[in-house]
């Protein structure tokens, strides 16, 4: 974690641990950042005052060791308030309300099953997969009820055209048919 919180990284790139390493992730794809803002877009329009929606936070699962960089992450806007200042420490995974991770060519396989089951793990309520690259067609999955053991209780996966209802405190439709596919 220290390591970590002292890296000095290039601009627009990511920096992870997970099992020991430190993963360093270059900027993604333009149509990366389209999809997270279309989301965050839809997002804002139910979110309510006391949350908010942070880019690139750095979230650390600490049963596991493991901390995580999403693509978007809802967390109450206090806990963000109350961090320390002086340190570039991750916040506690399991205070996040939404998780939601955009694959790219070269991590899908990590946020499809380490991720997954990490946030699952963490207790994260809403874990969002936006998966241009699933090899049955992009796809959009809402894992939710997470049981604590790396698993969620219930699954809502559609193809990219078909609308993906987020449950309070959202209340929305995720639009996926607004998402660009693989490059």
């Amino acid at each position: 974690m220290r390591t970590w919180s002292e890296l000095d990284v290039p601009g627009g790139w990511r920096t992870e641990g997970d099992e020991g390493r430190i993963l360093l992730t270059p900027p993604p794809h333009a149509h990366h950042h389209g999809i997270a803002a279309k989301v965050q877009r839809r997002l804002y329009a139910t979110l309510p005052e006391d949350l908010e929606i942070y880019r690139t936070l750095g979230i650390h699962i600490a049963p596991l060791g493991k901390l995580y960089v999403p693509d978007l992450v809802v967390m109450p806007t206090e806990l963000i308030a109350a961090a320390d200042p002086e340190t570039n420490d991750p916040m506690d995974a399991g205070e996040a309300l939404l998780v939601v991770e955009i694959t790219s060519p070269g991590n899908a396989g990590e946020d499809r099953a380490k991720k997954h089951r990490a946030h699952a793990r963490a207790g994260v309520p809403m874990y969002l997969l936006i998966d241009r690259f699933d090899t049955r067609g992009p796809t959009a999955t809402l894992f939710t009820g997470p049981n604590g053991d790396g698993t969620y209780q219930h699954t809502d996966a559609v193809p990219f055209g078909t609308s993906l209802t987020l449950p309070p405190p959202f209340d929305i439709e995720l639009l996926t048919g607004e998402f660009p596919g693989p490059t």
